[in-house]
């Protein structure tokens, strides 16, 4: 255990609480992001177990009637922040966008649930589970297409991993002649050089205004929207949330809804199926539309071990990737496949290494007899906080932060995670 760098991780939590909710960091990202707060509560939870289910609690005050979870919450309208409340004209009660993120929620709600022995909070999480159920059901009826069985996002920000080269070769044909002109308020925070480019933005704003036009009707969007991505990173995460939900409702006596959650498992687990390229030999993400792999390998191919799926072939030519990519990185798991001409090892999503993706990998690595990888990665993760601090992500050559600083996922993934492994 590092003491002081302990401290310096609960107060990045403590500075960005903005009062029962977490930003991720000052200026930058100034409202309460889906996944952001969900593995913030990891983090609070180890000195603060009622402040970690609030966090929770707060993101599902956003929750629509529909089960829909919203991937920001606008408590307020920040002028330093573009697209805002006023741009996107979504939410009911409670203004947000009308997009979502990765459901991580029944996952980390599960890991508290084991972790937390106050019947008190555990109390307060049991309430919580009706909510999950609604948003797995939200996904399977909007975002989990018959013929694919993947997840499916609509927008490169439901993915989390917003600028990733997957995400080129789908969005080149969006319709970006009709958006008006718009101001970025991110390169006032981050070098425009760790950001997504301009051309990417305009496509962001396209999609945004496409939803808006249809009244954030997500059925509309899900059959029409230009961009229809079955996505290996969503497909995995809610699998393996699938399954944390299932145990749940079993610890919870939810037998009702036993049948449902394992018919929901598996339908993504052939979902994993539609994912794998045999070409590339990996898992990857596949335009919908025109039937397409991304042929890329990521850092949310390597997911799999976290879903659980891929058979001794597949993951015999995973490995092949891991052996690749690990002798090439000086730290590991690069966001995006290092051999690519579309890596960049400080832009975003196209190279630097983030803290929440490798704390899922070296579960999913652990879980599944992986000792070397979940080494590996834990003390890559480590090193990169101790001597680089508590940055957004990280290059995987040089190991120097990019984007935000004092960024509160990764506070939280150093005290529940990483920071225990030295």
């Amino acid at each position: 255990m590092d003491k002081n760098t302990d401290k310096q991780a609960r107060e990045i939590l403590e500075s960005n609480d903005k009062g029962g909710f977490t930003v991720p960091t000052g200026g930058l990202y100034p409202y309460q992001w889906n996944w952001d707060s969900v593995f913030v509560a990891l983090g609070f939870a180890t000195f603060d177990e009622s402040r970690a289910v609030k966090e929770i609690e707060t993101l599902f005050e956003a929750q629509w009637e529909d089960g829909f979870l919203p991937h920001i919450v606008f408590r307020r309208d920040d002028p330093d922040y573009f697209p805002g409340p006023s741009f996107w004209k979504a939410g009911a009660g409670i203004p947000s966008s009308g997009i979502t993120q990765p459901p991580v929620a029944a996952s980390v709600i599960s890991a508290l649930w084991s972790s937390i022995a106050d019947a008190g909070i555990r109390d307060r999480l049991a309430a919580l589970f009706p909510k999950l159920l609604a948003w797995h059901r939200w996904f399977l009826e909007y975002r989990v297409p018959a013929e694919a069985g993947a997840v499916v996002i609509t927008h490169p920000w439901e993915s989390g991993r917003d600028n990733s080269p997957e995400w080129d070769a789908p969005a080149s044909s969006i319709d970006v002649s009709n958006i008006k002109p718009y101001t970025r308020r991110d390169l006032k925070h981050a070098e425009a050089h760790m950001r997504p480019t301009k051309e990417d933005y305009d496509r962001y704003i396209a999609l945004v205004e496409f939803g808006r036009r249809t009244g954030w009707d997500h059925a509309v969007i899900a059959n029409e929207g230009p961009f229809r991505v079955a996505d290996v990173g969503m497909t995995m995460i809610l699998l393996r949330a699938t399954r944390d939900l299932l145990d749940l409702a079993h610890k919870l006596g939810h037998s009702d809804v036993i049948h449902e959650l394992k018919s929901h498992r598996a339908r993504l687990e052939q979902g994993a199926d539609y994912l794998w390229d045999d070409s590339a030999n990996t898992y990857c993400s596949r335009d919908t539309i025109t039937g397409r792999h991304s042929g890329f390998v990521t850092n949310a191919s390597f997911l799999y071990a976290y879903g659980g799926v891929g058979s001794a072939g597949q993951r015999a030519h995973m490995a092949e990737h891991w052996n690749r990519i690990s002798a090439r990185a000086e730290y590991m798991l690069p966001s995006h496949d290092p051999d690519d001409s579309h890596f960049d090892h400080m832009r975003y999503w196209r190279g630097p290494i983030w803290m929440v993706v490798n704390y899922m990998l070296a579960k999913g690595f652990e879980e599944q007899g992986m000792a070397e990888w979940n080494a590996r990665i834990a003390a890559d993760s480590e090193r990169l906080i101790r001597e680089h601090g508590f940055n957004e992500a990280f290059s995987p050559v040089t190991g120097s932060g990019t984007g935000g600083s004092g960024f509160s996922w990764t506070a939280a993934m150093w005290l529940a995670w990483c920071g225990n492994e030295a």
